[in-house]
């Protein structure tokens, strides 16, 4: 991806800039004018079992979702240090922190009937890479785009693994600074670059939200812009279509008491398809921003306006 070194730090905060440009992800073009594009985050919600993984990309394939997203993750590089022996109470009993990563992580078996029956279903699959060998084993699947998640904003050696793939890339922006993110982004460049503005706050309190920085960073770096969502509810998600958002992330799970660190700030079936039901009613609703006469209002018109302009 083409760096942006001299201009990224730079772009001001307020002054406008021409609209951004299309990315193209796979067979699906994200950018203003185009279907937002609404990807259900099924992270490690299927708790290790890959026939959950499969419940999941249906349901996201009913809702009318483009993709799902994973999370990809070596679980010795990874794991914080200081978290890898703490004990944790889990449905296989207790073990380490470490023990836990590897029992919910998909390897390349598990992953190769995700690939399988997402692409016999229609539907796009790809991963957040948590670390650099995390990027070669997604890349030998073909996955049309990598998500970069907020905690590896300031990962530079991850960044620039990333980036070397050339493909378009998903930036997550929550827990950053605009200053950390100026940092990132002199290491992808602009070029193919989609960004979610995104609080890493679960659940999000609405108070929490800030969505106008999704007008922040369309203006601040010339790029298409998303929002992935961690609140209860669907009516911030919304919020942020009606504000420019291009893409809507939202983690998904069968059941939200399922067990699990993501499952309680996750949609359920039929909240997803709400979501998704409603995005494209939005999509209709917003217009060209042109005050015109409508079709719909001739017949009123023509009964209500005594007096001809």
């Amino acid at each position: 991806m083409t760096s942006t070194a001299s201009t990224a730090s730079t772009a001001s905060t307020t002054a406008p800039r021409p609209e951004a440009p299309v990315v193209r992800v796979g067979d699906h073009e994200v950018g203003a004018g185009q279907p937002v594009y609404v990807i259900g985050e099924i992270g490690i919600n299927h708790n290790g079992d890959v026939e959950i993984a499969k419940q999941l990309i249906d349901v996201a394939v009913a809702a009318g979702c483009q993709a799902v997203k994973f999370q990809k993750r070596t679980p010795e590089i990874s794991t914080p240090k200081d978290q890898r022996d703490k004990i944790r109470q889990t449905p296989w009993g207790e073990m380490t922190y470490l023990e836990y990563k590897y029992r919910v992580e998909f390897e390349h078996e598990q992953y190769t009937e995700v690939d399988q029956y997402a692409k016999a279903n229609g539907i796009q699959w790809f991963a957040s890479p948590w670390d650099v060998p995390s990027v070669a084993f997604l890349e030998e699947f073909g996955v049309p785009t990598h998500k970069i998640a907020s905690a590896s904003v300031t990962d530079h050696d991850l960044l620039r693994a990333l980036a070397d793939t050339g493909k378009p890339l998903i930036l997550s922006t929550g827990m950053s600074t605009l200053e950390q993110i100026d940092a990132a982004v002199e290491i992808l460049g602009t070029e193919g670059l989609v960004m979610l503005h995104a609080t890493s706050t679960y659940p999000l309190p609405p108070e929490e939200a800030n969505l106008r920085t999704i007008t922040t960073l369309q203006e601040r770096y010339g790029v298409p812009v998303g929002y992935s969502g961690h609140e209860t509810g669907l009516q911030i998600s919304l919020a942020a279509v009606a504000l420019g958002a291009v893409a809507v992330e939202r983690h998904i799970t069968l059941d939200r008491a399922m067990w699990g660190s993501d499952h309680a700030a996750s949609l359920e079936p039929k909240g997803l398809a709400n979501l998704v039901r409603d995005v494209r009613i939005l999509e209709q609703a917003m217009g060209d921003g042109t005050k015109r006469v409508m079709p719909g209002e001739l017949s009123p018109m023509s009964r209500l306006r005594r007096v001809d302009a």
